[in-house]
């Protein structure tokens, strides 16, 4: 799943010049699903 949201969205969010919230918007994903599996 990594593989593909890096393969498919950081070229498509560099042709808008928006690479930068997708990166952020990346990494506080990883970090919501690791607070979720530690949680549970």
């Amino acid at each position: 799943m990594v593989f593909v949201s890096l393969d498919e969205l950081l070229p498509a969010a560099e042709e808008t010049g928006e690479h930068h919230t997708v990166i952020y918007s990346l990494i506080a994903g990883m970090a919501v699903m690791a607070v979720t599996l530690l949680v549970l």
